[in-house]
């Protein structure tokens, strides 16, 4: 029995990356030895094992044979007399198609560290094609590491979306990629490949068209959300502000979208042109729009709103400040002092709105006023 580090632990340490998981292939194993050994069986498909100690993922080695469309139509073959070698020619990428024996010795029959050095993306070998959720991958792999696609791998991608095989990927599992390849360093990167190979009018082409009428500037509020580390829900609102409303909500139907990122990206789809204008807006209109987009239960999420909003425009610190002061000066009023005070809920409602305009006047007064 053999034990090897695989993948991405062997990839990111080459790289100088840090490496937060560690996965193994054991070669010449039975999962009854496995057992034996204290190894937890957690695999459902094929056999995978837990270290007693550590808890880090030991697979048997194993081939695999594709016997029906999509992602879901493998079949495994994980047996003593399956080699390292045939186990990593089933990975996607000469990347990831890298080994450490237990003496630290580097196992590469792909050439993966080359393509490491060139900043390549390469695909292992024809069995590529029988995997849909690769093209995703590849995409993500360049938005983390900013890689270009090999030629032949890009041509690869596009016959599978030529032969239907993304038709077949199923919504979660393409927003689980989307999602990643967002919170990657240069997400932009990511959506240039899946337009590259043809797949973005297959998984979002509510995008694929946007990039069609505005190109390359509809994603910079993208790029800037994510040069800031803001959140999934930002990024995904920064993505899909140039929609109108209906296409946002076809897009997050379709990708199965958690509702906080469909939720933002319609307020943002809503009402960006009117936050991005907010130094033009009167007090009652800031109301109106704290009112729209439930600052006053929600301002967390208000941040997040006017943060995709504003995101590569000039004047975006500038709104971020204004729309701030003019929240919390509004806020502070007391709504529940209001209530007791008023004879009918309109007329709540209407003094409320009233003071809240108020507050706002009076704090922008103060600020063009500037100190005595």
């Amino acid at each position: 029995m053999k034990i090897y580090t695989v993948g991405g632990a062997v990839r990111d340490e080459l790289l100088g990356l840090p490496v937060k998981d560690r996965d193994h292939v054991v070669v010449g194993a039975t999962p009854e030895e496995m057992v034996r050994l204290g190894y937890k069986p957690v695999g459902r498909e094929f056999p995978v094992f837990l270290h007693p100690d550590t808890h880090e993922e030991y697979a048997l080695a194993r081939t695999e044979r594709k016997v029906a469309r999509g992602y879901h139509g493998f079949e495994f073959y994980a047996a003593p007399d399956v080699t390292l070698e045939q186990d990593l020619a089933r990975r996607d990428l000469t990347i990831n198609a890298l080994a450490r024996d237990e003496a630290g010795k580097l196992i590469d029959p792909f050439n993966g560290r080359a393509d490491l050095e060139a900043g390549v993306l390469r695909h292992t070998s024809e069995a590529f094609a029988e995997d849909p959720v690769r093209i995703l991958r590849v995409a993500r792999f360049a938005a983390r590491f900013g890689f270009t696609v090999a030629p032949e791998t890009l041509a690869l991608m596009r016959r599978m979306v030529a032969n239907g095989e993304v038709d077949a990927l199923v919504p979660e599992r393409v927003w689980q990629e989307l999602a990643r390849g967002l919170m990657e360093n240069t997400p932009l990167r990511m959506f240039e490949v899946l337009r590259a190979c043809g797949a973005l009018d297959r998984i979002a082409p509510e995008i694929d068209a946007l990039l069609d009428r505005a190109g390359d500037d509809a994603l910079r509020p993208l790029a800037a959300v994510a040069a800031q580390g803001e959140a999934l829900e930002t990024r995904y609102a920064a993505l899909a502000r140039a929609l109108d409303p209906l296409a946002v909500e076809a897009l997050s139907s379709r990708l199965k979208a958690p509702s906080a990122c469909r939720d933002l990206a319609l307020l943002a789809a809503r009402h960006a042109h009117s936050i991005a204008d907010a130094d033009t807006l009167d007090a009652a209109a800031m109301v109106d729009l704290l009112d729209a987009t439930d600052a006053w239960r929600r301002p967390e999420r208000f941040a997040q709103l006017v943060a995709a909003a504003v995101a590569a425009e000039p004047q975006a610190e500038a709104v971020r400040s204004l729309l701030d002061r003019a929240r919390r000066a509004a806020a502070r009023i007391d709504a529940g002092a209001i209530a007791r005070e008023a004879a009918a809920p309109g007329e709540i409602r209407e003094r409320l709105h009233a003071a809240r305009v108020e507050a706002i006047e009076r704090t922008l007064a103060q600020q063009d006023k500037g100190p005595s």
